[in-house]
């Protein structure tokens, strides 16, 4: 079953017993926050705050300021309510917290403002934190790779697979982590 110009057999790959290409599944571990459902958020706290008898009087607001969101109202306890009404428009959109990074409240002239940033990514020490533990716990035969911003995990097993999946969502990681890419 030679080729013409490929003296393997086949192109590239390896042989299987039944002369096929051994098979080798993957996906990918990310860190991937959809834009659009955070502008949903932020337009729907912002209504909020704006029709909220509370708010009434605080000059509060929220919006985006470039790639960050600025928070601000009259008084701490009012700049902090509104990241909580921020928050809840989040998790009602299926977006994970853990995404959101928000600053502590400080004075800028009258107003109390907060500054919150979305992490969007897997920093590489985090990368290697998830590879060292599918490598510790996880099935024998992964294989992982960094690639960027994100963690490639391969196997000749999709039930190892799906192991591996279990095992990074059972850990209590300080970022949020998506599988995309199953293959």
């Amino acid at each position: 079953m030679i080729e013409s110009g490929d003296p393997r057999g086949v192109r590239g790959g390896v042989v299987g017993q039944n002369g096929g290409m051994a098979a080798e599944s993957s996906f990918d571990i990310v860190n991937k926050i959809d834009r659009q459902e955070v502008d949903n958020a932020l337009n729907m706290a912002a209504k909020e705050v704006r029709n909220r008898f509370d708010f009434k009087g605080t000059d509060a607001s929220i919006r985006w300021s470039g790639e960050a969101i600025e928070l601000e109202a009259s008084g701490e306890e009012r700049v902090k309510a509104i990241l909580d009404v921020f928050q809840t428009m989040l998790v009602r959109r299926k977006i994970d917290l853990k995404s959101l990074q928000a600053g502590d409240p400080r004075l800028s002239g009258k107003l109390w403002k907060i500054t919150a940033t979305l992490e969007n990514g897997i920093s590489a020490d985090n990368a290697r934190k998830v590879a060292k533990l599918i490598r510790d716990s996880g099935p024998k035969g992964i294989r992982t790779q960094i690639q960027g911003d994100e963690l490639r995990v391969f196997s000749k097993k999709r039930d190892d697979l799906q192991a591996v999946q279990k095992l990074v969502l059972d850990a209590d990681h300080e970022f949020a982590v998506q599988f995309t890419n199953y293959r």
